[in-house]
């Protein structure tokens, strides 16, 4: 049975987790930081690491992308999105008045991930835009505090799994401000694997750092790209933190590596005298709402 590091139970990366495998058996370890959940993997505690890299509103996950270049050398092995469904949780009878309706006036303070709040901010300025904001490592986390905390006012954002896992209650449903909230996930281990799932096609990821001082370098890169009719589905520049203004460039083409043109370009590259570095070549897999548990 395959072992998998995640973020803490009821976090949107469980309920990701859960998603892929449907229902397959696998070794779930949980962790607080997402630095145990990378270094799990990256030590052979675990076989693999479910690492959340981009959102449709937040964009990118600095962080976790710039662990998976710097930090560990975790292939990736499959890519999936998954909706990012938040939630108010706590207590509800702290949030009503004396004829049972719902009063957001008694919210104290909201807690949750930083990504998530900023999720929900629309929904937190009409509700209760007087709460505290407070930050936690994770929706669970939020959930888990608020649960030992009864009786101050204090309401999590989180899902629908963190609450089930907690014992609390649903106070609002689908608080996020956009109903397109959705979260690119990565699977990272050194095996690649077979998943239950139907693939939407395949994804190579890779990373190129530039020469210094080659006028039109990056133009370039995308023409070796271009030319060959290759389609990038992203393109992103991290820091390479090593010198102050240069910089890695993130790709995402829409091939596998074995393709007939890929492998071309990459060579391509390479002879500008750019360094380049495969970070996976993976299936990928869209989210289906039909075919999706409704939560």
């Amino acid at each position: 049975m395959k072992s998998i590091a995640v973020l803490p139970q009821g976090s949107v990366s469980h309920e990701a987790l859960l998603h892929l495998f449907g229902g397959s058996p696998v070794n779930i370890e949980h962790h607080k930081l997402i630095s145990d959940v990378f270094l799990s993997t990256a030590n052979g505690v675990t076989d693999y690491s479910v690492i959340p890299i981009e959102n449709t509103i937040e964009g990118s996950v600095s962080l976790h992308i710039d662990w998976l270049i710097n930090e560990v050398n975790l292939p990736m092995q499959a890519e999936w999105i998954f909706p990012s469904v938040q939630n108010l949780i706590g207590n509800p009878q702290e949030f009503t008045d004396g004829s049972g309706h719902k009063d957001y006036t008694k919210i104290v303070k909201i807690l949750s991930h930083p990504v998530a709040m900023a999720q929900c901010l629309q929904f937190i300025r009409k509700a209760a835009p007087w709460a505290e904001l407070e930050s936690v490592g994770s929706t669970s986390e939020a959930v888990e505090i608020v649960k030992d905390n009864p009786g101050k006012g204090w309401a999590a954002i989180g899902t629908s799994l963190g609450a089930a896992t907690h014992g609390l209650e649903i106070v609002e449903r689908q608080v996020t401000d956009h109903n397109n909230n959705y979260t690119r996930f990565v699977l990272v281990g050194q095996e690649k694997l077979e998943l239950p799932l139907e693939s939407s096609g395949d994804k190579t990821s890779i990373l190129v750092t530039l020469p210094e001082d080659f006028p039109g370098a990056l133009h370039q890169v995308l023409a070796a790209f271009s030319w060959r009719k290759l389609n990038l589905s992203r393109i992103e520049s991290r820091p390479t933190k090593k010198k102050l203004g240069t910089y890695y460039f993130y790709i995402d083409v829409l091939e596998p590596i074995e393709s007939v043109l890929l492998p071309g370009a990459i060579e391509e590259i390479k002879a500008l005298g750019c360094q380049v570095r495969i970070l996976g070549s993976y299936p990928t897999y869209t989210y289906e709402e039909e075919k999706a548990e409704v939560q």
